[in-house]
């Protein structure tokens, strides 16, 4: 009987300190800008925008931009410069059908354009606000699952329950 108490003395120990701690494990999503149509002059002026207000974007989260045709500049600008689709000398990369993925390093708001041509007037260009803290509003295909200290609370709760009342 005396060890059956000391066993259940440790449970609601691990318990109690598990009940303290709401630390949330969660992997970064990879995005896709422009989803099946990539980085391109897209069909409207509003494509972007409405792409990028369906997200939510946390720290460590990666953008790739894919190319479907051509060449385009990915810049990352001022709110100013985004208004105005300002030429930009401060391209992140000017690429021609190739993809690269940007990882999301400091939250705040980014402005992104094209700045080939009059691209960013037809629409290629989308502002966001990165997140620091918080949880993915979407989960990218293969990522592992999120696994909160409350559920292993849950169980370890039941579990020194169902202890309790069989002894």
């Amino acid at each position: 009987m005396a060890s059956h108490m000391g066993l259940i003395g440790c449970l609601i120990v691990v318990v109690a300190l598990l009940n303290g701690a709401t630390t949330q494990v969660t992997a970064a999503v990879e995005y896709q800008v422009g989803d099946s149509l990539g980085w391109a002059v897209p069909p409207n002026t509003s494509y972007y925008s409405t792409w990028a207000s369906s997200k939510t974007f946390f720290l460590g989260d990666i953008l790739t931009f894919n190319v479907t045709n051509g060449t385009h500049s990915v810049a990352k600008v001022s709110e100013a410069e985004y208004n105005a689709c300002t030429k930009v000398t401060s391209v992140l990369i000017t690429i021609a059908s190739v993809s690269f993925g940007y990882t999301l390093e400091t939250a705040g708001t980014y402005y992104i354009i094209c700045t080939i041509s009059n691209h960013c007037e037809q629409g290629q260009k989308f502002s966001f606000k990165v997140e620091s803290t918080g949880s993915p509003t979407e989960s990218p295909p293969n990522s592992a699952s999120s696994l909160t200290v409350g559920a292993l609370f849950a169980v370890l709760t039941t579990t020194a329950i169902s202890f309790l009342t069989y002894f």
